[in-house]
């Protein structure tokens, strides 16, 4: 029995050496393969164009957003991005040698930027890098000429700011064999160019999975592709044609307006949303806008089982319903019908009868500034409710307004509105001093 027993070790012994010697063959491999670059920055007069291309690149990328904090210079990094394993500060990418990328090749950007090999070894994914592997070969460069542009700026980020053991970057080469299709966009020959363009500027430099694909315990998108995600306190809502929670009712049209200028006849963005739109989506074409369009109305709509509206007679309707009419109304209208490309239409509005209200939720506590944008300049705001109601006021007027006028979703409960105000450290209620 003894000897079988060390034979069953020896074997488990040589399987878990062969392993790790398989792994860090693989971490290492991939740390040090070769990307020979296609497409070169041009000379003379074609330069300009190019960088022109590449600055355009770099707004359907929202290359701004992430590597520019507030206050900070643009592009010099240190924006914290929170994710469920820690936070990660954004990388300085401004021409500066020291602190920068400013003494990069254009090999090494692409294996950042596409492949995800940094400086430093293998990039989380909160670099998008897993979408961006689909940029042409000709937009990876033409960003390149572009990134080169940029003034620089001498400011060190410490990056990694992860607990053990998510700060150790060789872990990530696993999660690349799991998670990371390395290859360029393919073109669908069945559908339409302007489908293709579309489906390219969402799957690669739009990297709109990031935001509204549900992620798995480990991080990678899970098969629910473009059905909603959450991030940070806030819902990235479905973006398949689903008529209940995603953009069934939407005409072409209705997203062009939305991506152009943050609001349309039926709502306006708020959070992350309204970055995007300021940063990266009010500067696309009108045929990108409409190719975008085109491409996601051709998904197929995410199956979701439709609830059964609340009873309008239950306590948290009938308390819902004063709150609302004493608190909501003047803005949004005592039928929900909001104020056209201003305010908001609650009714039969997808994110709110969406399953996860935690951006209605954040809104109402904390308010939201409406988007400034070139086809937007007067955006109405959001006041903040924190101080003014009781967690249990904006769960009942939550629930209300979600199960009102056609909408049918499930209950906010006073909970749900406490573990809100407290992870996005909304202001204190006003009356619960007096308590």
């Amino acid at each position: 029995m003894a000897k079988k027993l060390r034979r069953v070790a020896l074997a488990v012994g040589v399987v878990a050496v062969a392993g790790a010697l398989g792994y860090t063959a693989l971490v290492e491999y991939g740390l040090h393969k070769s990307y020979p670059q296609t497409v070169q920055i041009e000379e003379g007069a074609g330069l300009k164009d190019q960088i022109k291309r590449g600055e355009y690149v770099a707004r359907l990328s929202d290359c701004t957003a992430c590597h520019t904090k507030e206050g900070g210079q643009p592009f010099a990094g240190g924006y914290k991005l929170d994710t469920p394993f820690g936070a990660i500060l954004s990388s300085n990418i401004t021409s500066d040698k020291d602190t920068g990328i400013g003494g990069w090749t254009q090999e090494q950007f692409d294996r950042a930027v596409r492949h995800g090999i940094g400086s430093h070894g293998n990039l989380y994914a909160a670099m998008p890098y897993n979408a961006y592997a689909k940029l042409t070969d000709q937009d990876l460069t033409d960003l390149w000429a572009y990134i080169r542009t940029i003034p620089a700026v001498n400011n060190k980020v410490v990056e990694n700011q992860l607990p053990f053991p998510f700060n150790q970057r060789w872990t990530l080469a696993g999660w690349n064999l799991l998670f990371f299709k390395d290859q360029v966009f393919q073109p669908n020959a069945q559908v339409s160019p302007e489908i293709n363009r579309g489906a390219y500027l969402v799957e690669g430099p739009g990297h709109c999975a990031s935001c509204h694909t549900a992620k798995n315990l480990l991080g990678g998108d899970s098969s629910a592709y473009l059905q909603g995600g959450s991030l940070q306190g806030w819902y990235a809502p479905d973006l398949t044609p689903n008529p209940h929670t995603g953009l069934g009712h939407w005409s072409n049209e209705d997203i062009v307006s939305y991506l152009r200028s943050g609001a349309n006849s039926k709502t306006a963005s708020s959070g992350p949303m309204t970055e995007a739109v300021e940063n990266s989506t009010q500067y696309m074409s009108d045929s990108d806008l409409h190719a975008i369009a085109q491409y996601l109305h051709s998904l197929p709509a995410s199956q979701t089982t439709v609830p059964a509206a609340i009873d309008s007679q239950q306590n948290a309707m009938l308390v819902g319903k004063k709150v609302y009419e004493s608190q909501c109304s003047a803005c949004h209208v005592s039928n929900g019908s909001g104020i056209r490309n201003m305010i908001p239409t609650l009714a039969g509005n997808a994110q709110v009868n969406s399953a996860d209200p935690s951006s209605l939720i954040n809104v109402v506590l904390n308010g939201s500034q409406g988007p400034f944008t070139h086809a937007n300049p007067t955006a109405a705001g959001m006041p903040a409710f924190a101080w003014k109601l009781s967690d249990s006021n904006i769960a009942d007027a939550m629930t209300y307004i979600r199960n009102s006028w056609g909408n049918a979703a499930t209950p906010v409960t006073e909970a749900q509105v406490k573990s809100a105000r407290e992870g996005t450290k909304a202001q204190a209620w006003m009356g619960a001093a007096k308590e």
